[in-house]
């Protein structure tokens, strides 16, 4: 039953309270008919006998007043400020405030909390406010049914950090089913090796998925008109780079994006890696890519492990946990494909050489003596890191293993570690 004021109006209950008084209706009864208590009822009755002429069951709300405490204000108004300055340079990657990032900023770093809209008015109030930028909208949905069914691959290159005064590369990896970030890293350049690293990490870690879904990087596709060192071998995918050789060696399926819509679904934890890293990193001052990717492991952390995921309204972790306790997923389990005897093996850049007249091989002129095989025969180079400074050559023939030897990285110029 809604309150008196909204169910009567003060003359209605002036006639009731006057015949009430007049002994024409009992008490009891108009008790029922207004829904009072005998208390509320009689403290009515008392009000309308001293003044009938003033009197209203109308009332003014009157809603307390918080004065936002200053210190609040002033830290508020301080990360405003930090992110103004930010986006006012044009070598960072920010456009916008984010002032759900200043509210989680004021919990953790000063421990004080405030209302999201009581952030914006305070932004508003001071000019820390820019209008929204319009933005072709894309819906986006799951189309995967299994975890492992198609994996998302990417990198994107800006100013992180922009007291280190350079740019650094951003590599990820993302389930499209669940919306779990697999791997995350911040490389000082890219190279091949990079991103063969980050599908080892993975492959090692959860198995073989179904698919990689990346766009059409050299590192990740051969494309005849646009990679002209490889203009005399055929079309488009006649070549295989060494990234997709070692995807194909895998039994991962490579698939392409044809334009950068169609890789939305990694843009998104892009965008929100990106808005909170970089604000981070702004405001600890980072200058080395250590730090950075110290921080980034936190935001990645965040982001699988307590972040509702706007498409699939779950915590990608729980998502990809779920999917694997069902038994909805693609992923095959690790196994070294026949010959071969070491991940080493598997996860490399391959050089392929044929054997001189004292069966040796050449790599950016260095020779190397090859045991166990004839003259003039192919062997193929399998080439890894060991560590920062040496590297692991080993030597195929024939579906053998027949050599193995360490070099340092320095002597390898032109390698893409």
């Amino acid at each position: 039953m809604g309150q008196l004021h909204t169910r009567f109006t003060d003359d209605q209950v002036k006639a009731m309270l006057k015949r009430y008084l007049s002994r024409e209706i009992e008490g009891t009864y108009l008790r029922a008919v207004l829904g009072l208590s005998k208390t509320h009822f009689f403290r009515l009755v008392q009000r309308y006998r001293t003044d009938p002429t003033t009197f209203s069951i109308q009332y003014a709300r009157r809603a307390p007043t918080r004065r936002l405490d200053p210190a609040i204000e002033q830290h508020i108004l301080r990360e405003l400020t930090i992110d103004r300055q930010a986006i006012q340079n044009p070598q960072v990657p920010l456009r916008s405030y984010n002032y759900s990032y200043v509210r989680h900023r004021l919990q953790t770093h000063y421990h004080q909390t405030a209302s999201l809209s009581t952030i914006i008015a305070r932004a508003k109030q001071h000019g820390f406010y820019l209008p929204r930028r319009p933005h072709k909208t894309h819906d986006r949905e799951v189309l995967t049914r299994y975890v492992g069914e198609l994996i998302q691959h990417d990198s994107s290159v800006h100013l992180w950090a922009p007291a280190a005064a350079m740019k650094w590369y951003l590599i990820t990896t993302l389930d499209d089913f669940s919306r779990y970030l697999f791997y995350a890293k911040l490389v000082e350049s890219e190279t091949v090796w990079t991103h063969i690293e980050a599908v080892q990490r993975l492959v090692l870690r959860y198995g073989f998925p179904y698919a990689y879904y990346v766009d059409s990087h050299a590192i990740f596709r051969f494309v005849r008109g646009r990679d002209p060192i490889h203009q005399d071998q055929g079309a488009t995918d006649a070549v295989d780079p060494q990234w997709k050789r070692v995807l194909l060696e895998c039994g991962i399926k490579p698939i392409y994006a044809l334009s950068p819509q169609a890789k939305g679904k990694i843009e998104r934890p892009y965008r929100w890696i990106q808005d909170h890293l970089v604000r981070t990193c702004v405001r600890e001052d980072v200058s080395s890519i250590a730090a950075a990717n110290q921080l980034l492991a936190k935001e990645v952390h965040d982001y699988n492990y307590r972040r509702v995921h706007s498409t699939t309204s779950e915590i990608p972790a729980r998502r990809f946990q779920q999917a694997l306790q069902a038994k909805q997923s693609l992923f095959r389990p690790f196994a070294l494909p026949p010959p071969f005897q070491s991940a080493k093996d598997l996860f490399c850049l391959r050089v392929e050489r044929t054997t001189d007249a004292y069966r040796r091989v050449s790599l950016n002129t260095r020779p190397f003596s090859v045991h166990g095989v004839a003259p003039y025969q192919p062997v193929t180079l399998r080439i890894s890191p060991r560590d920062r400074e040496l590297a692991e050559i080993r030597f195929w023939h024939e579906n053998r293993l027949v050599d193995v030897q360490t070099i340092k990285r320095m002597d390898l110029k032109g390698v893409p570690f």
